[in-house]
């Protein structure tokens, strides 16, 4: 249970202003575009499948993963790439309704 609070402190995705979004891990803060945010979705789903999962755990047990069009480099252990996919997809499920 603690390790998931320690996760849980580490990694963060928030809407920063209209289209940009800020994911703070625990060594920086990384400001995306929306297009940018769609790929790190995509990446970090295709890791967290279960064939994945079970490459990443036999080889190293960690991630290193490349962020906003390959300028930042993010080192992710199991426990906070399954985190990041859980904050990713909760971020994508609210709903929020935008006034045009």
């Amino acid at each position: 249970m603690n390790a998931d609070v320690h996760v849980e402190k580490t990694i963060q995705l928030k809407e920063f202003t209209f289209c940009k979004y800020q994911l703070t891990t625990h060594t920086k803060v990384i400001t995306l575009s929306f297009p940018q945010l769609l790929q790190l979705r995509k990446n970090v789903k295709e890791l967290t499948r279960h064939h994945s999962l079970h490459q990443i755990i036999d080889a190293d047990n960690f991630v290193l993963l490349f962020v906003a069009d390959k300028q930042h480099l993010i080192y992710l252990d199991i426990p906070q790439l399954l985190f990041l996919n859980k904050e990713i997809e909760s971020f994508f499920s609210s709903f929020k309704s935008v006034l045009i």
